[in-house]
């Protein structure tokens, strides 16, 4: 073992943890916001019954496509440069989350967004520059 391989193991092991609960997190809210209804979503999170039905699920859409864009392409090393867009992408949901959350006076919701964006740039930066998943090359 040398040294020069340890920091890259280790960071590779702290993106695979922050990838694997970013988008468990990002997986289940997705799920959530796109399956319950407004009703049932309204009495967790007050934030939608300001936002029309169809809004909702966009947002729980793209939060289950960001989560499944965290995992699936580097796990499979398929265009596995696709995480770390994937961790931009959400990085945008959380800016759009934590400004909508100021405009109302909730600041305490501020925090958690800023946390989620930290991990998610975390993961940008670490697939992208640092530990990035090498794509296996697929010969006919």
């Amino acid at each position: 073992m040398t040294t020069s391989t340890k920091p890259s193991q280790v960071l590779n092991i702290a993106l695979w943890v922050a990838q694997l609960a970013l988008a468990g997190m990002f997986l289940m809210a997705g799920i959530m916001k796109s399956t319950k209804s407004i009703e049932e979503l309204a009495v967790m999170l007050p934030w939608v019954k300001d936002f029309s039905i169809t809004t909702v699920r966009f947002i729980g859409i793209s939060e289950f496509m960001g989560g499944l864009g965290l995992l699936l392409p580097s796990l499979f090393k398929i265009k596995p440069v696709l995480t770390p867009v994937a961790a931009i992408g959400l990085v945008v949901v959380m800016i759009l989350a934590a400004v909508y959350h100021g405009s109302k006076g909730e600041f305490s919701a501020i925090g958690f967004n800023a946390a989620l964006i930290v991990v998610a740039l975390f993961i940008a930066w670490g697939r992208y520059s640092k530990a990035p998943i090498i794509a296996e090359s697929h010969q006919s």
